[in-house]
């Protein structure tokens, strides 16, 4: 069996259905009137997002999530909005867990991620999220993430990064659900917004912004790559970036502190005997081979 078949065999044990008639939606359709019931009139919308509706989904990962927009002048902080919600799921009888930027619970039998956002504007689709971990916040625009994955033709990529994410049990770049990224031809360069292991995973190219994290993905690693790979990580880190504050309906955000990028190197091979020095590995933040 080839390596490619053997990715194949194993993206398809780890199939979801994503369908309109998928028995996975409807969780919404029982959590739906709970959070209703919780935003009120401050309600906007609440709708599948995540990698369910990218397509990026594994059968062995979160089943779904679901993005409960609320409107601009919510007068809760976000804070407030992601402890309220949390609250109001534990009184309605579930066991809710805290993530980062949402909240696990589980309804039907699949296990649901709930991600509470306040509108940045009347209108349009740029919303603000409560980051629990780093006790701040971050901008987001789920409808944009979700069209660019899908758009970019990478979902088999995307899918297994998640696997080889889940299987090594790595932690290494946050846990938001923010996911821009920004790529390039040569070299497969990504760089997302925020340090988030989401982001890794969505290998799909987008075109937004450079953050926190840079990953160059090859079937096979050798010397000349991983010299281009350290001046793309060099280049990446030197681009000027900014942030400002977000005026909002109680207030003024203050600008997020600019996090530090990392830098990442993935394959199926090393083309180098042995692989690559334990250093190298260190620094460049990912093995510089695994397998799934």
């Amino acid at each position: 069996m080839s390596a490619e078949d053997y990715l194949r065999a194993i993206l398809q044990r780890e199939a979801v259905d994503t369908g309109p008639f998928s028995l996975v939606r409807s969780v919404q359709t029982a959590l739906d009137p709970i959070i209703r019931e919780w935003a009120g009139t401050q309600l906007v919308s609440v709708a599948p997002s995540g990698s369910f509706s990218k397509v990026t989904a594994n059968r062995s990962g979160t089943d779904i999530d679901l993005f409960i927009s609320l409107k601009a002048d919510t007068r809760e902080t976000l804070k407030e909005i992601y402890y309220g919600l949390f609250n109001r799921m534990t009184q309605k009888g579930y066991a809710p867990k805290h993530q980062n930027v949402s909240i696990n619970v589980r309804g039907n039998g699949y296990d649901v991620d709930l991600v509470p956002a306040k509108r940045q504007g009347p209108y349009g689709e740029d919303h603000s999220l409560f980051r629990r971990k780093a006790d701040t916040w971050t901008k987001t625009n789920v409808t944009t993430h979700i069209n660019t994955v899908r758009q970019a033709g990478r979902t088999y990529e995307s899918r297994i990064l998640k696997l080889w994410r889940n299987q090594g049990g790595i932690d290494a770049f946050g846990g938001n659900d923010e996911l821009i990224l920004e790529g390039e031809d040569e070299g497969g360069v990504l760089a997302v917004e925020d340090d988030d292991v989401e982001a890794l995973a969505e290998v799909a190219v987008a075109v937004d912004d450079v953050g926190s994290l840079g990953a160059v993905a090859e079937r096979e690693i050798g010397l000349q790559r991983l010299g281009y790979a350290q001046k793309k990580m060099a280049s990446v880190r030197r681009l000027y970036r900014t942030s400002l504050p977000i005026p909002h309906a109680g207030g003024t955000y203050p600008p997020k502190p600019l996090p530090h990028i990392l830098g990442g190197l993935l394959s199926l091979a090393s083309g180098t005997r042995p692989s690559a020095h334990p250093s190298t590995r260190r620094s460049a933040a990912i093995p510089s081979s695994a397998s799934i």
